[in-house]
């Protein structure tokens, strides 16, 4: 879990330093609210299996970061677009990335960056539970 921790931190820094500062300046920033332990009893359930989130829209202007599990042999959507680009950053398992049609597959410590407006996806096709990092800055609400 202690390598998670540091890899979690490596793309909360990237969430941070990427973005021009906001309404954040104006947020009190403490540790208690900067750090976030994963809590397997505040996960969210999905169909095959669960999400948790680091990072909400609410904490910095619509940028997040959560952790998902799929169980073997399952996806939690089919492939799909949207006008935000995000990452998706494998944990633990086998993963099948799908992006405009083809497919590659990829294990533990492999990212997949999705262009906006890509039909894109990730499935577990593992005998094991897939657990992996999605990193996207969600539109901000007028």
């Amino acid at each position: 879990m202690k390598k998670y921790l540091f890899i979690i931190l490596f793309f909360v820094t990237l969430l941070v330093l990427a973005q021009t500062p906001t309404d954040s300046a104006q947020q009190q920033f403490t540790l208690e609210n900067c750090v976030t332990k994963f809590d397997p009893n505040n996960v969210n359930p999905t169909k095959v299996g669960y999400q948790f989130w680091f990072v909400d829209k609410e904490f910095l202007d619509g940028r997040t970061l959560k952790m998902s599990m799929a169980r073997p042999h399952s996806a939690t959507h089919a492939p799909h677009s949207h006008s935000e680009d995000e990452f998706f950053f494998v944990l633990e398992g086998t993963a099948e990335f799908c992006l405009d049609g083809q497919t590659t597959t990829a294990s533990a410590y492999a990212s997949f960056y999705c262009p906006p407006n890509s039909m894109h996806g990730i499935r577990n096709v593992g005998d094991t539970e897939l657990k992996y990092l999605v990193i996207k800055k969600y539109p901000k609400k007028d």
